[in-house]
């Protein structure tokens, strides 16, 4: 999702010849609308250096990459761009956790020497504040805001069993190195509990949306499956769907309960009144952007869920007011993100 954001709107603005450093490249250039795609991570300094020497900018983001575990393997490229005199701007990028110290200290030397730094909420800017980073920090928002829906293959709704009765989504995410304080256990009973509720008290249908397949989010949705009463009235969404297309399932939820950012942003771009469970700042970033406020993941036990589920379907018109009324300066933001990428490649590039 981000990165359809990024391309659809630098195509937009400019003819770009774009590359895409790549976990999957197969994957990348079946999805997106890309010239090149290189599997970065398995490439050495010396293979990597070639792609980074063709480049007038590089681009760092989005989303949250530069925490503890990972924040050496996206900056390997910066530093390596940084040295070859090729502009680098930071995409609307999320941050934390940012507690090792050289972590901070890479992250601070070569955001410090970066064209352009863009983050995609308020608490990211402080956190890089906060280790050092004392240069100008615009603050945008994430490109997935800019996702259009797109058309389903024939039948999905069907197969997926997602016709005829009200639909609640709910999305989880799995604990990991960007998300070291989440206790699946926890959270696991909490989404079974608010689960078995909202069959009981909305008469709805419970469908899990794993939007990280490659990870671990189908096992931890079909764990929360197993702790339901009400087991036989969920479903875990099985097929592969571009971002256009989960954007449309989403759409056909009434509610939705969810932890993962982009499965809100998605929520919030049909108009389906949600609730968060804030694991982490960019998810309660994106809620103070909302003014729709929920105390953090690790401070909310059933009780208080499931209050806060009953008040927010109540007032489930009033939440979509509030959504209609935030998003589209949101957006805007988001655009803005496109506008500085502009300026760099004009500025390098003759017109």
């Amino acid at each position: 999702a981000i990165l359809e954001g990024i391309v659809t709107e630098l195509r937009r603005a400019l003819p770009v010849e774009i590359t895409v450093f790549s976990r999957n490249p197969e994957d990348t250039l079946a999805r997106h609308c890309v010239e090149r795609a290189v599997p970065v991570r398995e490439m050495s300094r010396d293979e990597v250096l070639p792609e980074i020497a063709r480049l007038d900018l590089f681009i760092l983001g989005g989303g949250g990459i530069l925490f503890d575990a990972e924040a050496h393997l996206y900056l390997r490229e910066v530093a390596l761009a940084q040295e070859r005199q090729i502009p680098v701007m930071v995409y609307a990028v999320g941050t934390g956790p940012l507690r090792d110290p050289a972590a901070q200290r890479l992250t601070r030397t070569c955001l410090n020497r970066a064209a352009a730094v863009t983050v995609r909420e308020r608490r990211a800017l402080q956190a890089l504040e906060e280790i050092g980073v004392h240069r100008e920090i615009e603050i945008t928002a994430d490109p997935a805001l800019l996702v259009k829906p797109e058309p389903l293959p024939p039948d999905v709704l069907k197969r997926e069993s997602l016709e005829g009765r009200r639909l609640v989504g709910i999305s989880v995410r799995e604990p990991g190195a960007a998300a070291p304080d989440i206790d699946e256990n926890h959270y696991h009973a909490l989404l079974a509990n608010a689960a078995d509720y909202m069959v009981d008290r909305l008469d709805a249908d419970l469908v899990f949306v794993p939007m990280e397949r490659q990870v671990l989010d189908i096992q931890h949705c079909h764990a929360v499956v197993a702790k339901m009463a009400y087991a036989q009235r969920a479903t875990v969404l099985k097929g592969e769907y571009t971002s256009g297309q989960m954007l449309t399932i989403i759409g056909h939820f009434a509610f939705a309960v969810g932890m993962r950012l982009h499965f809100l942003i998605f929520a919030a771009l049909q108009r389906v009144p949600f609730v968060a469970l804030p694991y982490a700042s960019k998810v309660t970033g994106f809620l103070d952007a909302l003014e729709m406020p929920m105390p953090p993941l690790q401070q909310v036990n059933a009780g208080r869920l499931i209050a806060h589920i009953d008040r927010s379907w109540d007032l489930r018109r009033d939440l979509q007011a509030r959504i209609d009324q935030a998003l589209p300066a949101l957006q805007e933001r988001a655009r803005e993100t496109n506008k500085v990428a502009v300026r760099l490649l004009l500025n390098r590039t003759p017109v």
